[in-house]
């Protein structure tokens, strides 16, 4: 995994990388509508329990990429994938608060280079 795109939590004593990958950007993107709806949709929650939800949802979502990648690449080894019960089992409210920066740097990370790029080919068309 390059950490370039990923961000790390830890999850009931184990690391588990965050990736935002292309197949979670389209299951974000079917949930939310695009990842530019996701930040509001989280900070508008109408309650505590579904802002919970949601970012359980996302965590197991982009924890659960880079152990899809890994049973890709090790089908002699796969690891289990997590579950959003538990990730709720193995985390506490105050674990959440902690991911969200995680969450943010991952789908930061994950998005970071396909701006720089289209940044990139407008410069070198002014050129």
């Amino acid at each position: 995994m390059t950490t370039e795109r990923s961000a790390n939590i830890n999850i009931g004593g184990d690391e588990y990388t965050l990736l935002l990958t292309t197949k979670a950007t389209k299951d974000i993107a079917g949930r939310y509508g695009g990842l530019e709806n996701l930040g509001d949709k989280l900070m508008k929650s109408e309650n505590f329990e579904m802002a919970i939800g949601e970012i359980v949802w996302l965590i197991t979502l982009l924890a659960n990429q880079s152990i899809l990648v890994h049973n890709l690449k090790h089908k002699d080894a796969p690891k289990e994938l997590l579950t959003e019960e538990m990730v709720e089992l193995l985390t506490t409210p105050v674990d959440l608060a902690t991911y969200k920066a995680a969450i943010t740097e991952a789908l930061y990370k994950g998005t970071k280079r396909n701006v720089e790029s289209e940044s990139d080919q407008k410069n070198a068309a002014v050129e």
